[in-house]
């Protein structure tokens, strides 16, 4: 008995020394880090357990009402961006190059991009990987029961994932990541 105990000691020491090191080796590499770096993480962390699809957590879903058409949501979201100073710069009918390339019908799958021209410079001018992010992409798709929703990328990777933004950058980063979680939440009920 008397050696479990101590066996048990030693492993609880190590165990301890262990967590010691770890977090000595993390302070100083995570002090410029967002503050809201940990919950950012936290989350995505949460919902990959949780369905175990890193897209899935990656990204925003928004289901469309069953009455509205794609055309409707389309507009919805162009109406909305220029309500709110975003530029609408493309759209991509991911269905209709996959009909192209396969002779066969697809269901609906349309990517829409917008843009605002000011903050993409701020991005670009902090740094060129950000361009990764641009434009912001709401993507329209029909799932395999005929159900509209809204896609977009969490933002908040870009924003809170790593060190901290610079104010000004940061600020209108938050900025634009709202808008776009107003014009998906606008468009799937059908708001101008």
């Amino acid at each position: 008995m008397t050696l479990i105990r101590n066996l048990l000691a030693v492993i609880g020491a190590l165990t301890l020394i262990l967590v010691i090191a770890i977090a000595l080796w993390l302070m100083p590499r995570l002090a410029d880090f967002d503050p809201e770096f940990l919950p950012t993480y936290s989350s995505f962390a949460s919902d990959l357990l949780e369905t175990g699809d890193p897209g899935t957590a990656m990204m925003w879903s928004v289901p469309v009402e069953e009455d509205l058409s794609t055309d409707e949501v389309i507009d919805s979201l162009k109406s909305l961006a220029t309500t709110n100073n975003l530029l609408f710069v493309g759209e991509s009918p991911f269905y209709q190059q996959v009909e192209a390339v396969t002779g066969e019908d697809y269901r609906y799958v349309n990517f829409l991009s917008f843009c605002d021209a000011q903050v993409g410079k701020m991005m670009l001018e902090y740094r060129n990987h950000y361009s990764g992010f641009m434009p912001c992409r709401i993507a329209l798709v029909e799932d395999r029961e005929g159900k509209l929703w809204l896609f977009s990328m969490n933002l908040d990777f870009m924003i809170y994932g790593g060190r901290e933004l610079p104010p000004e950058l940061k600020q209108e980063a938050i900025s634009v990541r709202d808008t776009i979680r107003a014009m998906m939440q606008g468009a799937a009920v059908g708001e101008f």
